[in-house]
């Protein structure tokens, strides 16, 4: 097996393992009576995922790789990586 072909097989089963754990979640908050489970699901994802698992779930859910509605609107609330503020892109300051 070459390396490449590794490393694709590696990062398919990470975003398999990602959208099965993320999967798990949904359906927890589903469960839960008098809650968002969008809003529920993201703000588990906000306080307990790394902001690189944050962000390749955003982009299988962009990709078309997940058509659970609750994990497609999740994704949307989910507080990804960026630029630094004072980094390439940043606008004025706010008081500027």
């Amino acid at each position: 097996m070459t390396e490449d072909h590794a490393t694709a097989d590696h990062g398919a089963h990470h975003g398999d393992k990602l959208l099965r754990m993320a999967g798990q979640i949904a359906t927890f908050f589903r469960s839960q009576p008098g809650q968002s489970a969008p809003e529920s699901v993201a703000a588990h994802l906000n306080d307990f995922w790394t902001p690189r698992m944050r962000q390749d779930l955003a982009a299988l859910v962009a990709a078309g790789a997940c058509a659970d509605p609750v994990l497609v609107a999740a994704a949307h609330r989910l507080r990804l990586p960026g630029p630094a503020p004072d980094g390439p892109g940043a606008g004025p300051a706010p008081d500027a």
